[in-house]
């Protein structure tokens, strides 16, 4: 039984804005799943509402197996942890993290258990504490940490009463890129560590694959695709995800498929590139069909000697980066993206090609994704067949 389970959940607000719409989505026992899109997809409403800070207008919301909807936030066993720590700047990180427990039990229980459940707390501090590297800093107070400690005490505060679902809405996204990669690893441990059941809402594709089991990709209030993380990147429903998911974008070029003299062509962007011999069988059907090719920038490169097939492309602007070049050129309605490896032939040659230049470059189309440009965008012929 997953731990979490939404049922064509819709939620709108006035006038006529869909926060979601029909959502539906599983989270298994122990597992994180990252839900990612781009600002006012419906991320962060989707957490509230499994929070309980929203009821949704229709719909079933599951936690743990029963009906949540209705049930009030603060007895849903759920944790929520927003983008920004929220700490009392008054009070040390000992008490901090020890104060979600302290108001979860009442006064009345903590005159009646009083120094039993006051060490309980204390222990469950420490291992908490412990787990996330604060131990040193227990006794200061908040604006004496840092932001990645900072951010560590606020997700101690969350998982310090050991909530069965933890909410996460972007919690690492104000940090400094190489404090959020460092909090990321330490976040993606921990939850193998403890097992724990996240929704980890994120606006970054490439932080949504390295965390997620699972990957939710929104927009507009909809659900588009969710799966491993493999499958989104080599089987994407449709032009968004495709285009969303993976680092570098993925380059789409409008034509179509055209017979010339008994072989097949793609045709479009100014020129023609000839389709392969194992990709006849699978594309073929789609002859004189509108399409948009699919194109990962590392299968762009130069054409092979004294080709004439492919796309005159002018280089307009070239980004160095830690493992290549990233090349960003123009052509006939539109541009196109590169990425050249280091240990390329190519990367050696940019350094004595000008800004301006123009070459002929082709696709390896067998590696290639299709697309219909027709509503939906949806994926009509994957690389793998």
């Amino acid at each position: 039984m997953p731990e979490l389970a939404l049922e064509e959940v819709t939620k709108t607000y006035e006038p006529k804005a869909v926060g979601v719409e029909n959502l539906s989505l599983e989270v298994a026992d122990g597992s994180l799943l990252a839900l990612v899109g781009p600002s006012g997809c419906g991320k962060t409403t989707t957490l509230r509402l499994i929070a309980g800070l929203e009821e949704p207008e229709q719909g079933v919301i599951r936690i743990g197996g029963g009906i949540a909807n209705g049930t009030p936030a603060a007895s849903r066993n759920v944790a929520l942890m927003f983008q920004r720590p929220v700490l009392y700047p008054h009070r040390t990180i000992r008490d901090n993290l020890a104060f979600p427990m302290k108001l979860r039990q009442g006064s009345w229980v903590r005159r009646i258990i009083g120094r039993v459940q006051r060490q309980a707390i204390r222990e469950r501090v420490n291992v908490t504490s412990h787990l996330l590297g604060l131990d040193s800093v227990l006794d200061r107070y908040p604006a004496q940490l840092s932001g990645g400690q900072q951010q560590r005490v606020a997700l101690g505060r969350a998982l310090v009463r050991q909530p069965g679902l933890l909410l996460l809405d972007e919690p690492l996204s104000s940090l400094d890129a190489l404090l959020r990669q460092e909090l990321r690893r330490e976040l993606h441990l921990l939850q193998r560590q403890l097992q724990a059941t996240i929704v980890y809402v994120t606006h970054d594709p490439m932080e949504a694959l390295s965390l997620g089991d699972r990957v939710a990709v929104m927009e507009r209030g909809h659900l588009h695709q969710v799966d491993r993380p493999e499958v989104l990147l080599q089987r994407p429903v449709n032009r968004f995800v495709a285009g969303f998911v993976g680092w570098p974008t993925m380059n789409f070029l409008d034509g179509e498929l055209q017979e010339h003299e008994g072989q097949l062509f793609f045709v479009g962007l100014g020129g023609r590139q000839p389709v392969p011999a194992n990709r006849l069988n699978a594309w073929g059907h789609l002859v004189r069909r509108p399409l948009t090719l699919g194109i990962r920038p590392h299968d762009l490169r130069p054409a092979s000697g004294q080709k004439q097939h492919g796309w005159p492309l002018r280089l307009q602007l070239i980004e160095t980066q830690s493992h290549g070049r990233l090349v960003t050129m123009g052509g006939e309605h539109g541009e196109i993206t590169a990425w050249v490896r280091k240990d390329s032939q190519m990367f050696t040659s940019l350094n004595t090609i000008g800004i301006g230049s123009t070459a002929m470059f082709e696709a390896q189309l067998e590696n290639c994704f299709l697309f219909d440009r027709g509503p939906g965008a949806a994926t009509v012929a994957y690389p793998d067949g």
